[in-house]
């Protein structure tokens, strides 16, 4: 049976995602629940799989990757065995932030981070078009980042009570 969740277990996932540093205390204070409790239900949430993982976000300009770009990849042949192969590769490449199997013209979209252009063209020389099966690469430079958010909405979780 899948795990109902309540207008607490809302409100805790909404200021987990905001701050996943916040203290047992002060998020108990928040959703009006004792320490015990609280941390019962965010641990039952981390095992229901609502909870993936916490992490630290940084600062791209900061650590020296202000470069991001869209990148449109179309294999020669849409065939389970390339699809794999192609994910298992760019799965291990550090400069590759999100990848996604797409419908429509093009088979990937991937956003790589990278210091610079030429990181970039080291990127695609030395990376990207070395991987067989590839048709076309299309790459598009993002020139400034207008809205970036990690906080999933979460508005639907209570609709259907």
């Amino acid at each position: 049976m899948a795990y109902a969740l309540d207008a607490i277990d809302k409100k805790i996932l909404e200021i987990l995602q905001e701050d996943a540093t916040i203290p047992n205390i002060e998020l108990a204070e928040k959703v009006c629940l004792s320490p015990s409790p609280c941390s019962r239900r965010v641990k039952n949430l981390h095992e229901q799989g609502f909870i993936k993982r916490a992490v630290t976000l940084l600062e791209p300009q900061k650590v020296g990757l202000p470069v991001s770009v869209f990148i449109q990849v179309t294999l020669n042949h849409q065939v389970k065995k390339e699809l794999q192969d192609f994910e298992s590769v760019i799965g291990n490449w550090p400069e590759v932030m999100e990848c996604y199997l797409m419908t429509g013209d093009f088979d990937y979209l991937l956003r790589v981070v990278v210091p610079n252009l030429q990181a970039y063209q080291e990127f695609l020389d030395k990376k990207l078009t070395e991987l067989p099966g590839i048709d076309h690469i299309k790459s598009s430079f993002s020139l400034k980042q207008v809205r970036y958010r990690t906080e999933l909405p979460l508005e639907q979780l209570l609709e259907n009570e």
